[in-house]
C-alpha cells in the first residue's frame, strides 16, 4: 500500500494539479520554509464563501509540492469554514505515508499558506502553532 502512496506523491510532484496563478484571486499568499528553502505561492478565488478556483506555484521537495497539489484538489468547492477546519492530520491523510518530523514542515507548507490566506481574508490572525 505504501508503494501506491509513494507513486501518488511522485505523480503530484511531477505533474502538480492546479499549477499556475489566478488572474484576480480573492486570496494570495506566499510561504517559505527557511530550513530547506521550499517556497509556495497559493491563489484562491472565493465566491459566496466557497473556494471556486485554486492555483499554486512553488519550488521545493516532492513532499511540499505533492501536498500542495493534493490540497488544491481537496479545497476546491469547499466553504471557507471547511478550509479553516483542515488540519495537519488531513494533509497527512492525503499523503498516506508516515512523515518524519524533519519533513513535517514541508508537508504542511501549503496548508499554512491556505489557512493564513483565508484567515487574513477575514482580517483575523492565524497562529501557525495550530499546524504542529
Amino acid at each position: 500500500m505504501d508503494d501506491f502512496y509513494q507513486q501518488n506523491i511522485l505523480d503530484h510532484s511531477r505533474h502538480p494539479r492546479n499549477s499556475g496563478r489566478l488572474d484576480h484571486p480573492s486570496v494570495s499568499r506566499e510561504e517559505m520554509n527557511p530550513l530547506c528553502g521550499d517556497k509556495l505561492h497559493i491563489d484562491l478565488q472565493i465566491d459566496d464563501g466557497v473556494v471556486t478556483a485554486v492555483g499554486f506555484t512553488g519550488r521545493g521537495c516532492a513532499i511540499s509540492q505533492a501536498a500542495a497539489s493534493m490540497l488544491t484538489e481537496e479545497i476546491k468547492g469547499k466553504s471557507v469554514a471547511e478550509v479553516r477546519a483542515l488540519s495537519k492530520d488531513d494533509v497527512l491523510g492525503l499523503l498516506g505515508i508516515p512523515i518524519g518530523y524533519t519533513r513535517l514542515k514541508c508537508a504542511l507548507l501549503g496548508l499554512k499558506a491556505i489557512k493564513v490566506g483565508v484567515y487574513n481574508l477575514a482580517d483575523e490572525e492565524f497562529d501557525d502553532d495550530e499546524l504542529f
